[in-house]
């Protein structure tokens, strides 16, 4: 290190590193040396934050200003910070006076900053709250159908995935793993909050070593690990129900089935048999039935029902698995297929859904609660289930069903958006940009000039974690993570603490955001709460400058023979289940009794809804990409380094590659009704013919003059549909989605979307008017 360096500790969702600073900027993220695989994601954040299309002073749209334009295309205004603050303060003041907190949305969506203090959802909707609250979403994009369909039949979901059977205990009593979806390591370089230390793969090495075997179940080869020697089963997409079923129906049929295990700890298991065996509806869901459906040989489903039941057997299912169409389906057929083995709370056997949808799951936990900036109570009680912010854009007063209940729209006139990035997560994505373009004013906190920044009336722009004072730790991880600021945030961006604070001064409420704090307060106050929690849990932390100037503290693992449901399997009479049963509800009077025509009372199948579209005739598959988190740091060089031509890459067969005149390295266009997008192609007999793969995240990039606004990046959420798994959870069903593809013709069009949009000037006068609420024409 010379004079003018330094290195410095960071956390991230994607794991600790350590920051180096040269000349007061950042220039590199190092991997944490006491991490055994550390993710190469840091590798973007030095130059994503350095990057052409960071946000570097508050802009405003100029359409907006003068009451034209269209979100999305028009050029910015930059502004001073007083004008930004005026301007976004007069917006709520207008708002709430003439329509009611009720027309403010707080989307807030996303994984914002790792940092206990400075989450961005968190200092929005204190600030928001202390002004008389917001609509809000609930539940989320990752897993939404479980959050809402498992309590119905087995319990909460969030509480079952951080009580997951730890994987040591897996290698040491599991013989079979059959894996719905397969289980991506890419997944698992992340968890939210944080995590220290990256540990699945070493444990997944584990129990190949010990013998256990891996059955993957999914339409791409590498959604398992080449170290794990998985038997690879690909099944066509939005099949896994029918190949559960057949695999059920084998065990009924000869008899393997637990019946002492289901008259004990389940209900409603006979009305499914009946359903099975096709006694209610005619069609016997056998595995020849199911090889017709899915293209798994009959002799495969019925030979894995034998080796499922002769020993102990851990189902998992992915939780890519319930974003498709009926996505509650494979959820249900899960737990049910576990519960007719009987093994549910013994040593590596039964059910986990969600293993391998993040670094933890089954591997650590945190033992106990670390501090956090409260939120404060939210007035308004309304909300949207989280897919549902088009449908509640262009459909104000509208109906609809939710877990039960009938709902309605509310009529948003304003939306808030601070650490997260709807045109990246939501799906088709012109029908957002459409209903983007109906609320009076969008406020978007940002880093970068994403879509959602250009969507955007007012950009405020904000410090990176990076680039001010916090510590991490992770939703289920044990360790805590020093985060001192590395780098001054350029240009003019602004910390959020410190933009709230400001306008809650102008809303004449600071001392209800701030409660008399500054940053550093906030951050012993929450420190000292940790430190207490620690202490009640037998934990002793180090006072504050020690720590945030010290290394990764790690804590004790809580659980680390952790068994799923093993209290309930020893007495389900003293600790049985939070649902109306108290046990499994393989039958759930509940949900039948809401008669809903797109979710029965028992797991069935529904055939998914774009296999009748006919003219596109490949399954769209896509997934969390190895090379960035969701969107973040898209521009970043890690992720750079694995485009095609500057394209998002789309795996496709040699077979379809062929037929089409599409050689590996080629730009190609996918398309269907609803869309479409450029991509660079990869080549890759790793993918079941008939389907193609396309990461998440690449940053939305339309061109508007192209047919069907086509997007230059490549984007799956230009293509998908925004339709629901089911009326009982609202959940986004984006994997059900058929497109064809050709070879791209013609000059490949420019990304513009990584640098700045167009800036102009306008006269004093126009913000004037603004601010006083007349438009200028």
């Amino acid at each position: 290190m010379t004079a003018d360096s330094s290195r410095t500790l960071t956390g991230n969702h994607w794991g600790a590193g350590i920051s180096e600073t040269r000349n007061g900027k950042l220039v590199a993220v190092h991997p944490h040396p006491n991490d055994p695989n550390p993710s190469e994601i840091n590798r973007n954040i030095a130059s994503s934050l350095n990057g052409r299309a960071r946000v570097l002073r508050p802009a405003i749209r100029r359409g907006w200003l003068e009451g034209s334009g269209t979100r999305g295309r028009d050029s910015f205004v930059e502004v001073s910070w007083d004008d930004a603050l005026d301007l976004v303060a007069a917006e709520l003041t207008r708002v709430r006076g003439s329509y009611g907190n009720t027309a403010i949305y707080a989307g807030s969506y996303g994984w914002s900053s790792a940092g206990r203090f400075h989450h961005a959802q968190s200092q929005l909707k204190r600030f928001l709250n202390g002004q008389g609250g917001f609509v809000r979403s609930e539940g989320n994009y990752s897993y939404n159908a479980a959050l809402v369909l498992m309590p119905h039949i087995v319990g909460p979901f969030r509480t079952h995935v951080a009580q997951a059977t730890r994987w040591p205990v897996v290698a040491k009593h599991s013989d079979l793993v059959v894996m719905f979806g397969g289980m991506a390591t890419r997944n698992t370089q992340v968890s939210d909050g944080g995590v220290a230390r990256h540990r699945m793969m070493d444990n997944l090495k584990a129990c190949a070593e010990a013998g256990v075997k891996f059955v993957n179940f999914s339409p791409l080869r590498t959604d398992a690990a080449d170290e794990i020697g998985a038997e690879w089963v690909p099944p066509k997409p939005g099949t896994d129900t029918a190949v559960m079923m057949g695999l059920a129906h084998t065990l009924l049929a000869e008899g393997l089935q637990d019946t002492q295990f289901l008259d004990r700890y389940t209900v409603g298991f006979y009305k499914l048999a009946a359903y099975l065996k096709g006694e209610t509806d005619g069609v016997v869901k056998s595995a020849d039935w199911a090889a017709s459906l899915s293209g798994v040989p009959a002799e495969r489903v019925t030979s894995l029902a034998r080796e499922m039941a002769a020993g102990r057997t851990m189902i998992t299912c992915a939780a890519a698995l319930q974003r498709a169409d009926y996505g509650e389906q494979p959820l249900w057929m899960t737990v049910t297929l576990a519960a007719m083995l009987g093994q549910i709370g013994l040593p590596g056997g039964g059910y986990t859904v969600g293993y391998g949808v993040n670094a933890n799951i089954g591997n650590i936990e945190r033992p106990f609660r670390w501090g956090t900036l409260p939120q404060g109570k939210n007035p308004v009680s309304d909300f949207i289930p989280v897919a549902m912010i088009s449908d509640m854009l262009l459909n104000p007063g509208s109906e609809y069903q939710y877990n039960g209940e009938a709902r309605v729209f509310p009529d948003i006139r304003m939306i808030w958006w601070a650490g997260g990035n709807p045109f990246h997560h939501h799906q088709d994505l012109r029908r957002l940009h459409q209903a983007f373009q109906r609320p009076e004013t969008v406020i978007v906190n940002e880093l970068n000039w994403t879509a959602t920044a250009r969507h955007a009336d007012i950009v405020l722009p904000v410090a990176a974690p990076q680039e001010r004072t916090d510590f991490g730790g992770g939703k289920s991880d044990n360790a805590l993570v020093p985060m001192p600021a590395n780098a001054a945030p350029p240009g003019e961006a602004r910390i959020e603490f410190d933009i709230y604070a400001d306008l809650a001064r102008r809303m004449g409420h600071a001392d209800q955001f701030t409660d008399g704090l500054d940053r550093d307060g906030w951050l012993r106050r929450i420190w000292a709460q940790t430190q207490e929690a620690a202490l009640a849990s037998g934990e002793q932390l180090p006072d504050w400058e020690a720590f945030i100037n010290g290394d990764v503290v790690e804590l004790r693992d809580p659980s680390p023979q952790q068994v799923f449901m093993a209290d309930f399997r020893n007495d389900p009479d003293a600790n049985p289940l939070p649902t109306p049963s108290g046990r499994i509800e393989i039958f759930s009077e509940q949900i039948a009794s809401l008669g809903l025509d797109d979710c029965y009372g028992h797991p069935t199948w529904f055939a998914p809804r774009d296999y009748s579209a006919g003219t596109h005739p490949l399954f769209l598959l896509s997934g969390q990409p190895g090379t960035r988190l969701h969107s973040q740091l898209d521009n970043g060089d890690y992720s750079l380094s694995r485009k095609v031509q500057g394209r998002e890459p789309v795996l496709i067969h040699p077979e379809d590659a062929s037929a089409r005149g599409i050689v590996d390295g080629d730009v190609v266009e996918l398309f269907n009704d609803r869309g479409r997008c450029l991509a660079g192609a990869r080549v890759t007999p790793h993918i079941l013919k008939g389907c193609i793969f396309l990461w998440t995240g690449a940053w939305y990039d339309p061109d508007y003059d192209a047919p069907q606004e086509r997007d230059r990046h490549g984007n799956p959420n230009a293509l998908t549909h925004d339709l629901r798994t089911s009326s009982l959870t609202q959940s986004p069903a984006s994997h059900s989605t058929t497109v064809d593809l050709r070879r791209f013709e013609g000059e490949v069009p420019e990304l513009t979307v990584h640098d700045q949009p167009k800036f102009e000037e306008v006269s004093r006068s126009v913000i004037q008017n603004k601010l006083r609420g007349k438009d200028d024409q």
